[in-house]
């Protein structure tokens, strides 16, 4: 079955999104089945587990592209009866360093129906600059994609997927490709966003050396979720033991 967004129940009149039973079978093959997840707006959720895990699938999901059964509710503050807009920022895609396209272009093609082959109008151009400031990245609205870094890439993908605010920002593997440094500046970046906009933000990582500063919640899946809590005690659980083979000391992680 497609996504059927509407209201949840039980959040008392707060901002939720809400998956029961989820189960998705591709092919005859059990992909995820029984996914239970309640996250509230402004929360950073992220999700954890090992290839296969089914964090892609569940995301597609969510996005409407991955037929399933169970339900996805999303519940709005005030009672307020809505779908919700869902933004979405996918593994990095690859640019060739030549590629003549630029942020500007990347942006005029995807947010208007403005013809590519045409000169920018200024208005545009204001426009794809208020969209970069949300992630302070109006310097780089003339720089060509495949000239860009791994972390100024996830800033642009990132501006695009906030145009229009969503209610849910969804992002896949967004510290692939990133060095230490960017990626703490992305960890920044979620954090203002979600607290300026009130997002909920769910994302998938396999790095779990910052798990414990920026995640409200973390959530280990494998076909299911297998546990969910605070990042410190997901981590030190034999869930995570048995599914990774390895148990983080204190320090780490």
């Amino acid at each position: 079955m497609s996504v059927n967004w509407h209201e949840g129940d039980g959040c008392q009149g707060a901002c939720c999104l809400r998956v029961s039973d989820l189960g998705v079978t591709v092919e005859g093959r059990t992909i995820l089945q029984g996914v239970d997840l309640h996250i509230h707006c402004g929360q950073i959720v992220a999700l954890i587990g090992p290839n296969g895990a089914g964090k892609s699938t569940l995301f597609k999901a969510i996005l409407g592209q991955q037929p399933h059964t169970g339900s996805i509710q999303f519940e709005r503050s005030g009672g307020k009866r809505a779908r919700p807009r869902v933004g979405y920022v996918p593994q990095s895609p690859a640019f060739q360093r030549g590629e003549p396209v630029s942020v500007l272009d990347l942006f005029a093609a995807a947010i208007s129906p403005w013809p590519v082959f045409l000169p920018v109008p200024r208005s545009l151009r204001d426009r794809v600059s208020q969209c970069l400031a949300r992630v302070h990245g109006e310097t780089l609205i003339d720089q060509r994609l495949g000239s860009l870094s791994g972390g100024e890439l996830q800033r642009v993908l990132l501006a695009l997927a906030l145009e229009p605010l969503p209610h849910i920002l969804i992002l896949d593997e967004p510290f692939s490709g990133v060095d230490v440094e960017g990626e703490l500046r992305l960890l920044r970046l979620l954090d203002e966003l979600r607290r300026v906009f009130d997002l909920s933000v769910l994302l998938s990582t396999h790095d779990f050396s910052n798990l414990c500063d920026y995640a409200d919640k973390v959530v280990l899946m494998k076909e299911t979720v297998l546990k969910v809590g605070p990042a410190r005690e997901v981590m030190d659980s034999p869930e995570f033991a048995q599914v990774f083979h390895l148990r983080l000391d204190r320090e780490g992680a």
